[in-house]
């Protein structure tokens, strides 16, 4: 019975993990490899990193409760299409458009956060009407028109798109970017020390560890996925510039969910608001901080898609809140809120990603695309409800 316990235990831990894994081999079989040719895997990246940055901004609205913002492609849209119009019409300084863009997602998040956390409507209604607002606003400012920003060559590198936008390689090898490789090689080496470190400080404190072997094991892999990764990137053209972007996002909310006392607070909220405001925590605060946060990411999320795209249209954003919200469930994140963690939403938004690239590999119509990736999603939320109730599938 223990054993049967700590298998359960396994899976449920490392549920995503194996089916990302077991999805990668399989696209991999059915896509005679091309699914991991280094093209493709900078791709993924390119194509995916706006799913990782709204995603991570969306977790910290689903720790609050369950809740989510619908409005975040709306404002992708709309700042993307403010900063074009900026910069290619108005010719304001690529930063002085960037800061402005920065200031206008963060104050459309404090808009609605203010009606969320301090009127207490709900959220669905506040970014519902958000989306549409934002959405018709997007095609007011772009006159229902695409703008081209194409020549502005500092934005559209800095922020990833394009197909030159990777991090030049001083080494200058034929064949491989030995910057890109041995990024990856310290990334890796400073992951496994920093892990052991973590569990050395535990045991000086006598808090228990994980087993040594299921530890190194599993850091061991991590570890090689990483350089794996990192001598795929190499044999294409290096270190895409919005994977920088990307990483910053990561480690940054990582860090805050994980070690501050302001991460604590949103999974307070979501455990249990009412035990948490008798606690002494400002809980619309919390709310405020987390719809102001996801405007905020929303914005660079939209100098990401127009500077991969070169442009600015009406059009751009449809579906991305679905794309985030579905990453944070995928990754464990609890539909009803208090669960959830950074790596793991990445691991949904890393999946997301792999099913979209290896359905279009493979040729697969836009529409089966759409019904596969919400099979996925409503697959992760039965496995995330019925493991709650003890794999009853049925509730009492």
């Amino acid at each position: 019975m223990k054993n049967k316990a700590q298998t359960m235990d396994f899976i449920k831990k490392y549920a995503m993990i194996i089916v990302l894994v077991l999805v990668v081999i399989f696209f991999t079989i059915m896509t005679q490899g091309k699914m991991l040719l280094p093209q493709n895997i900078s791709n993924l990246i390119s194509q995916n990193a706006y799913v990782f940055i709204l995603a991570t901004g969306m977790l910290l609205c689903i720790l609050t409760g369950g809740n989510i913002d619908l409005s975040v492609g709306s404002v992708v849209c709309f700042v993307g299409a403010v900063g074009a119009e900026l910069m290619m019409k108005l010719h304001v300084n690529m930063y002085v458009a960037v800061l402005i863009m920065f200031l206008l997602g963060t104050a459309i998040g404090a808009f609605q956060a203010f009606w969320i956390a301090f009127v207490r409507i709900p959220p669905f209604i506040v970014t519902l009407a958000g989306m549409l607002a934002f959405r018709g606003l997007s095609n007011v400012v772009l006159d229902g028109l695409t703008v081209s920003i194409a020549d502005k060559e500092d934005f559209v590198f800095v922020f990833g798109g394009g197909a030159n936008c990777y991090i030049p390689d001083v080494f200058n090898v034929e064949g491989i970017n030995l910057l890109c490789l041995i990024v990856a090689l310290v990334a890796a080496g400073i992951f496994l020390f920093l892990q052991i470190h973590k569990r050395n400080v535990r045991i000086r404190k006598g808090f228990d560890v994980e087993k040594a072997t299921p530890f190194f094991v599993k850091n061991g892999i991590i570890t090689a996925v990483i350089v794996a990764f990192g001598t795929l990137l190499s044999l294409y053209k290096g270190i895409p510039m919005v994977l920088i972007w990307i990483v910053a996002v990561i480690l940054v909310y990582h860090y805050i969910t994980s070690n501050t006392r302001v991460g604590r607070y949103f999974y307070a909220v979501g455990g249990n608001e009412k035990a948490t405001k008798l606690s002494g925590i400002n809980t619309n605060k919390v709310y405020f901080l987390a719809y102001t946060n996801m405007g905020f990411l929303a914005a660079l999320a939209g100098m990401v898609t127009i500077a991969r795209l070169t442009s600015a249209q009406p059009t751009y954003g449809q579906n991305y809140e679905m794309d985030a919200i579905g990453s944070c469930f995928i990754g464990g994140a609890s539909a009803y809120g208090g669960i959830g963690t950074v790596p793991g939403v990445i691991i949904g938004a890393t999946l997301m990603g792999v099913i979209n690239l290896g359905m279009s590999i493979m040729g697969v119509d836009q529409n089966w695309q759409k019904v596969v990736k919400g099979m996925v999603l409503l697959a992760a939320v039965i496995f995330d409800v019925v493991s709650k109730r003890g794999g009853k599938l049925i509730a009492d």
